[in-house]
């Protein structure tokens, strides 16, 4: 392979060659196979299995083997190991929330998780941590003589019962106010 010494000498091509010492002369028909070589860049999520072992940072990596006519054979690797991520979706919505898994949950949960594709190709997984609050109802019961303004800034002269007003509750949700309001008128007498 490559090369081959004889007789104080170094030959790296085929050929026939000979060596006179006194009298004799020594022949030698050589042929040369040559060792081979070759380099792969490649890319990687996280880690590489190649040659038996796992490579989990970039670097240049040779492997040597046997080519095709017994000498030797490299083969390099140019590796980039690109890494994974992960992170998570705090959210908080009322009473329910639709999440980019298309999915419209109703109720609290942190186990949920989806698979993008980063910038690097590899896997950038998402849990979500949905808090999901409550929107409120509640009927606000008045009687007034008259008139009343209420809340909304109407002023109501008849009595209402579908008049509705929407405020925000303690955890941050509408809280929808309908009034049910009698509305009685004075009288007088002579």
């Amino acid at each position: 392979c490559d090369s081959f010494a004889w007789n104080g000498n170094s030959y790296t091509t085929s050929g026939t060659y000979f060596y006179s010492s006194g009298a004799c002369v020594d022949t030698l028909n050589l042929v040369i196979n040559n060792s081979s070589s070759s380099t792969l860049s490649l890319s990687a999520c996280d880690s590489f299995n190649g040659n038996g072992l796992t490579y989990s940072t970039t670097g240049i990596y040779n492997f040597i083997t046997t080519n095709s006519v017994g000498c030797d054979s490299t083969a390099t690797i140019d590796l980039t190991i690109n890494n994974s991520n992960s992170g998570t979706d705090i959210i908080t919505a009322c009473d329910s929330y639709t999440w980019i898994d298309g999915v419209t949950y109703s109720t609290n949960n942190n186990s949920a998780t989806y698979a993008f594709t980063n910038v690097t190709g590899c896997d950038s997984v998402v849990t979500l941590d949905l808090t999901i609050n409550s929107s409120s109802s509640g009927t606000d019961t008045q009687t007034a003589c008259e008139s009343f303004i209420w809340i909304d800034g109407v002023t109501y002269t008849s009595s209402n019962n579908t008049a509705t007003h929407t405020l925000t509750n303690a955890v941050g949700c509408d809280s929808v106010v309908t009034l049910d309001l009698i509305i009685n008128n004075s009288s007088s007498s002579l």
